[in-house]
Parts: C-alpha cells; sequence; structure tokens
C-alpha cells in the first residue's frame, strides 16, 4: 500500500543537503521541480519511458517521474543544474551549445544527463555505444546528429560525415 503521510525526507542534491516533508511515495520530479525550484528535469511521459526526467542518482541515470522519493532519500541526486562548473555549463552541457543539439529543447535534460553518465562509466564511447545509451531518450525534433557530434566532440572521435 502506498504511503500517503507527508514525512520529513533528506534529499542530498547537486552537493547539497535539503529536508522535504512529502509522502514517501511521492516522484522524486515533483519534489525536484516543485519544492526544491530545479526546472532542468521535465515532465514528459510520467512513465519512466521517454527520458526528459533523467537525473544522476549516485551517478547512475534514472527516471525521476518513476522514482518515488523515498528510494533517493540520503543518496546523492545530480540533476542539469548540478552540472554546471562555478555558474558555467559542464563539458557535456557545452558540447550540446557548440553543436546547436537543440530544437525545442525538452528532451535535451535527459540527453545530457544521459550522456554524462555514458561518460561516466566509459569516457571513449563508441557511436554504437551512444546510440545504444541514448536509445531510450526520445526526441521528436530530430537532433540526433547534432547529439552524436557532440558526443564524438566530447571523446575526442573524429566527426561523422553526414549521410554516413
Amino acid at each position: 500500500m502506498a504511503s500517503k503521510v507527508a514525512r520529513p525526507i533528506t534529499l542530498h542534491v547537486n552537493g547539497r543537503d535539503h529536508v522535504v516533508t512529502v509522502p514517501p511515495d511521492t516522484a522524486l520530479l515533483h519534489v525536484l521541480r516543485n519544492d526544491l525550484h530545479l526546472n532542468g528535469p521535465k515532465f514528459g511521459c510520467g512513465l519512466g519511458q521517454c527520458g526528459a526526467c533523467t537525473v544522476l542518482v549516485d551517478g547512475m541515470e534514472a527516471r525521476a517521474c518513476a522514482l518515488p522519493v523515498r528510494i533517493a532519500e540520503r543518496r546523492s541526486v545530480v540533476t542539469l543544474e548540478g552540472l554546471a562548473v562555478a555558474g558555467r555549463p559542464g563539458a557535456v552541457q557545452q558540447a550540446f551549445i557548440d553543436h546547436q543539439a537543440a530544437q525545442c529543447g525538452y528532451c535535451l535534460n535527459g540527453m545530457i544527463m544521459t550522456v554524462t553518465a555514458l561518460l561516466r562509466r566509459n569516457p571513449h564511447p563508441s557511436e554504437a555505444d551512444a546510440r545504444e545509451a541514448l536509445r531510450y531518450n526520445l526526441c521528436r525534433c530530430g537532433t540526433h546528429v547534432e547529439i552524436l557530434a557532440a558526443v564524438a566532440d566530447l571523446t575526442g572521435a573524429p566527426p561523422r560525415e553526414p549521410g554516413r
């Protein structure tokens, strides 16, 4: 039975501790956006299938819309905002900017967080590795070529020729 009784929950988000009082089964996404006012993770499908809400929990990708906040309690949570370094975009964020890897930008949070996790696991992924990692991140705008170029840039791989 899901708990509807609010209780204090300690979250470690982007290097800072936060105490929120919510029911333990509240989706982490709702706490991040509504209580902590972090707008990087987006509400997309609400089922953990599109990737718009992706965050890192203890360094691993997690779909915040489907993750009860109690699971994230006292674990390290990093959102898009937490990737910035001294108020400037982090390396993955900057590569996406440099390669204009966004159109509407709605999927961007999930794409950037997934690439960040991929590069932490594998600092030199192949294009096939990047495609595999990103396969569950949905984008209707079609910026996949630019996203793959950003990943290639981050890994030092030669850029792929268009149409190949």
